[in-house]
């Protein structure tokens, strides 16, 4: 319920968001999908939708992880929870999972799409195939779902929130074909936003650009080879969570990330030094 919110995460100071507009019994009851939801981010979105009293349905490819983290859920205080099995590389699950969805709650209030494919960070190799299946993963399945959930959301004045990464804003090393799904993602969503707001759509696009937050696959996949500060996933997953109920167009968390955007127009030699040397790497 409410009543065990940890409340004291809205204040936290890397997170400077109009909270004043953020009413959490606005989610009470409410349908949600959360894509990539059985660790991480994802998770624990899906524990505070649950504090707030949602509906929530979540998927990943791991039934066993999916099911504990559902009977979490309804501890929490999840009006309804369910889970699906998917393989987010695979076109007919993705319909599957939408259908499902809309099937259990009885419509969308949020898709929340947070789900992304594995990847190395190395120096790129001319893989190429690997570039094309992380596409599909990271960026084809989220204009996919979008377009099927769209119906239902426009019925409900919903939201589409899409879990990005500041690779997306500002390149970096080491990750060329993750920053390219990610580059697609800002792309193709703040188009659609655009046309959505021309059709004056009642769906609103949240577009959430996220520094490295230190969930336990991210931190194992960099341990070693980059130098800069984790921030944490519940806190993230909340920030997230609070974007889309606010219906804002855009979240940069930690907030700072935002500057480092401006510096890459503003000072971009010296962006270049920093980014590069945030990464440990000797030919």
């Amino acid at each position: 319920s409410l009543n065990t919110f940890p409340l004291s995460l809205l204040n936290a100071s890397l997170t400077p968001l109009p909270l004043y507009d953020f009413a959490p019994e606005s989610l009470r009851g409410a349908k949600v999908l959360v894509t990539g939801s059985s660790k991480g981010i994802g998770e624990q979105m899906a524990y505070h939708y649950a504090r707030f009293g949602a509906k929530i349905v979540i998927t990943a490819r791991s039934k066993d992880t999916l099911q504990k983290v559902v009977e979490k859920c309804l501890s929490l205080g999840a009006q309804e929870a369910f889970y699906i099995a998917a393989d987010m590389s695979n076109e007919s699950d993705l319909d599957r999972v939408v259908d499902f969805a809309l099937k259990k709650l009885g419509g969308l209030d949020y898709l929340v799409l947070n789900h992304i494919g594995s990847t190395r960070i190395a120096m790129w190799d001319g893989d190429v195939e690997h570039a094309k299946w992380l596409m599909k993963i990271n960026f084809f399945s989220y204009i996919q779902m979008a377009w099927k959930a769209l119906p239902s959301l426009e019925k409900n004045k919903g939201s589409l929130v899409i879990v990005s990464s500041l690779a997306g804003k500002m390149p970096s090393p080491l990750t060329a074909p993750y920053v390219s799904t990610k580059s697609a993602l800002n792309g193709f969503f703040g188009s659609l936003r655009h046309e959505l707001a021309m059709k004056k759509s009642n769906v609103s696009i949240s577009v959430c650009t996220l520094g490295l937050i230190d969930t336990e696959t991210a931190m194992s996949k960099v341990k070693g080879k980059v130098n800069m500060p984790a921030y944490p996933a519940t806190e993230a997953a909340l920030n997230i969570i609070i974007t889309g109920a606010t219906r804002q167009p855009e979240l940069f968390y930690p907030w700072f990330t935002y500057i480092w955007t401006l510096t890459k127009d503003w000072i971009p030699s010296f962006t270049d030094y920093v980014v590069q040397r945030s990464y440990n790497y000797s030919p």
